[in-house]
């Protein structure tokens, strides 16, 4: 007979006992206790933007209509003084764990594989996520939007998923595990553990508007469940990160706002942020940026034509910032219907300051311009011409010129990438009606580490001191409770050290030093610059040379803490970041693709071609001259190649960047056939390719630069080309075009790699220094 193992429930064919005769309260008292945060615990809702400078939103100076954001400085609190890490993944690290990036392993983005502790790529099992700490506490945990703290090389389905969303302390996600993509045709969208595969997105499709209805739905059904657990939502807007694209709609409301160029927009921006009181009068603007490699020329100097293009640009940018506002009303609009918005903490910032990297014009073939490599030939292009008014849309994959990143980051100098505070320093609002903290400004020096331990405190969490078994790694963030309770109070967080590709620096105490590495230069010959930011916090006047013994100490300090948070060693020309582990070599070997394949994953697909010679075979079956389609596709409007039948004929098309080559091999009659498509790689990174059917070459295309660095951009899909289209006057003609024959396989087989493969060289290197040691 069957025995049950419950204390208080049994069988109903055994004898009644051991129920009989127990008080209510008895049995009640026999319920296991489950996890429930104290009454009236608060929703937190994290809206993290990506690339958005200090100037870029209303509170903090902007043009830009947010009345959303507005409305909750007015009733919330502003961090004026706030900072951050000058990259996303590191950034994203600190904030979901409370420790420097480097200690929870990225020193860099997840990008990098290269071996060292600080370049990891993922977070221990002994650091506890907030979203962890929370879950475990009775919280509700929601992710949407952008990750990118989970390894390129582990992002595809048959990674063991140990560093995604849900194994982080998530119990859902929707949105891109990778640091970027396209807003109008996302290459990989995510649903809580698992990839989607999909052809193609609904007319009017919009990726920030897809992640917030993901999120007001999560919510919703929260709430059709249980109307009193709290939740936490952390909404990682991809926006404003390249390729810069926006809605119609949204565009059209910007047009001629930026007719009168970057430096007139500093100077309106900065006479607002002065009179909003986020600096004293008298705090200096600084001149244009003029480092090496990060100048920006006055915009009179810039033709009528250039002024047009340019402002056409920054027109899309701000779209995209409005766009976020819209939607985050949408959100707000929700939890105050759910009667939730009182009691909901809601944090709005940046990961990092505004980016320079679409160089000093632009560029409307980011992933051209987004290419570091030091053997480019002479006639790399990295902005394609095309028409301007196809900026911001579906076939065009664009970046800002630097001189608006400059004017994103008002008042500070320098981008993203750097320690100074155009990287570092960014916009921060909190807001929380429930909560009785007085509203207004706040001019403390605080940290992205401080995020965790502020939010936990006001949640009346306590973070866990043990984790599987084990001690916790101990917080490098404070709280800033008190200076939200008292504008008066002072900052806890005293000290900072910070690192980024080589960029350094140290604040202590209103001391900031710094230094800008130049990528090639010994880090012994870096000079260190020392500003007072209490008094100078736009960082324009040099104090090292009256405060030698401030310098020196400081820079010690630097030293001591990078040694101890595991910064070292700092990544420059020794290729260091070329490496990969080499488990990564499995993912060259040859792969056959069945039909019905899913689109493989980004990452692993690149692995295939990237800076070597390969060869595609694919087998098929005409049935009849009707049969049509896509056989193999690889890669989007910003670079691809696909392979198809149209009309009767086999077509290979290229596109380079955003220069489509279409060659036509020849008639394709019917029957089963093999069609071999050979890139040979030629000197100066580019490639040669053939076209063979059944043994016998049929075309020859021109030789073309090589797709490389984060092109192509979405994987490769057997007999269609999803999402977005490798041609674009193709998919005019036929959509996703799925190839109606029978397809049997695609066999991808790599080559070698070229002599120039960024891998090939660092281990050149590495074996070379070490034959000499």
């Amino acid at each position: 007979m069957y025995k049950s193992q419950s204390p208080y429930r049994r069988n109903p064919y055994d004898d009644f006992g051991g129920i009989v005769g127990r008080t209510f309260a008895e049995s009640e008292a026999a319920w296991p206790e489950r996890r429930r945060p104290g009454a009236g615990a608060p929703n937190i809702v994290v809206v993290l933007v990506d690339d958005m400078g200090y100037s870029d939103i209303g509170p903090f100076g902007a043009e830009i209509p947010t009345p959303v954001l507005d409305r909750l400085a007015e009733r919330g609190v502003r961090l004026t003084n706030y900072h951050t890490m000058p990259l996303c993944s590191p950034a994203r690290a600190a904030l979901l764990t409370g420790l420097n990036p480097h200690r929870v392993g990225y020193s860099f983005v997840a990008n990098a594989d290269p071996g060292f502790p600080g370049y990891g790529m993922e977070i221990a099992d002994d650091i506890p996520t907030l979203a962890q700490t929370l879950h475990d506490a009775g919280y509700a945990t929601y992710a949407v939007g952008k990750w990118h703290l989970t390894r390129d090389s582990a992002s595809n389905a048959a990674d063991d998923r140990s560093n995604w969303p849900l194994r982080k302390g998530f119990d859902r996600y929707y949105g891109v595990l990778e640091g970027l993509t396209s807003l109008l045709h996302p290459h990989q969208l995510v649903r809580d553990n698992s990839p989607l595969d999909i052809d193609a997105f609904p007319e009017g499709y919009y990726y920030t508007d897809d992640i917030t209805d993901e999120a007001i739905a999560m919510v919703r059904s929260l709430r059709a469940h249980d109307a009193d657990k709290p939740f936490f939502l952390y909404l990682a807007h991809n926006a404003v990160h390249g390729p810069l694209q926006a809605k119609p709609e949204d565009i059209a409301r910007h047009r001629g706002r930026y007719d009168e160029g970057w430096d007139r927009l500093r100077e309106t921006r900065f006479a607002r942020q002065i009179a909003d009181g986020l600096f004293p009068p008298g705090t200096p603007l600084p001149p244009r940026n003029h480092e090496a490699g990060h100048e920006v020329g006055p915009w009179d100097a810039l033709t009528p034509e250039e002024q047009r293009l340019y402002a056409r640009y920054m027109e899309v940018y701000a779209a995209m910032v409005d766009n976020i506002d819209q939607n985050l009303g949408r959100l707000l609009d929700t939890l105050e219907a759910l009667g939730d918005l009182d009691n909901t903490i809601v944090v709005f910032t940046s990961d990092n300051g505004g980016t320079g990297e679409g160089g000093p014009e632009g560029t409307r073939s980011y992933f051209s311009r987004f290419v570091q490599h030091p053997g480019l030939p002479d006639d790399w292009d990295p902005d394609v011409d095309r028409d301007p008014e196809l900026i911001g849309g579906p076939r065009t994959l664009v970046h800002y010129p630097r001189g608006w990143g400059m004017a994103s980051n008002t008042p500070f100098r320098l981008y993203k990438g750097q320690t100074y505070a155009g990287g570092v320093r960014v916009p921060f609002v909190l807001s929380w009606p429930a909560g009785g903290l007085p509203d207004g400004l706040r001019d403390q020096y605080q940290y992205v580490t401080d995020i965790a331990p502020t939010l936990l405190e006001l949640a009346g969490v306590e973070r866990p001191r043990m984790l599987r078994g084990g001690p916790v790694q101990e917080l490098d963030g404070v709280s800033f409770v008190p200076v939200l309770a008292d504008p008066a109070a002072d900052s806890a967080h005293v000290e900072q050290y910070c690192e980024m590709s080589g960029n350094r620096s140290y604040y202590r105490d209103g001391w900031k030093l710094v230094t800008q590495h130049r990528r090639g230069d010994d880090y012994d010959d870096d000079e260190w610059a020392l500003f007072d930011i209490r008094r100078d916090p736009t960082e324009t006047t040099d104090l090292a040379a009256d405060h030698p013994d401030v310098v020196k100490e400081l820079a010690a300090a630097w030293e001591a803490a990078a040694w101890r948070d595991g910064v070292f060693p700092l990544p420059d020309t020794s290729g260091a970041l070329a490496l990969r582990s080499p488990d990564e070599e499995r993912l060259r070997r040859p792969v056959t693709l069945l039909p019905g394949t899913p689109e493989l994953e980004r990452y692993r697909s690149s692995r295939l071609i990237s800076f070597r010679s390969f060869a595609i075979t694919v087998r098929l079956r005409r049935h009849g001259p009707g049969d049509a389609g896509v056989l193999v596709s690889h890669g989007d409007q910003g670079g691809g190649y696909s392979l198809y039948v149209e009309d009767g004929r086999l077509w290979f098309a290229y596109n380079e960047y955003g220069v489509l080559h279409e060659t036509d091999a020849g008639p394709l009659p019917a029957g089963e056939h093999t069609v071999e498509v050979v890139a040979t790689a030629l000197p100066g990174i580019r490639w040669a390719f053939t076209v063979a059917v059944d043994g016998t070459a049929t075309a020859t295309g021109p030789a073309v630069h090589q797709l490389i660095g984060m092109a192509p951009f979405q994987g490769i899909s057997v007999g269609v080309d999803r999402k977005s289209p490798v041609s674009w006057p193709l998919f005019e003609r036929h959509g996703t075009f799925r190839y109606t024959g029978g397809l049997t396989s695609v066999t991808y087989t790599p080559g070698a790699p070229a002599p120039y493969d960024p891998e090939t060289v660092a281990r050149t290197l590495r074996e070379a220094a070490a034959a000499f040691e």
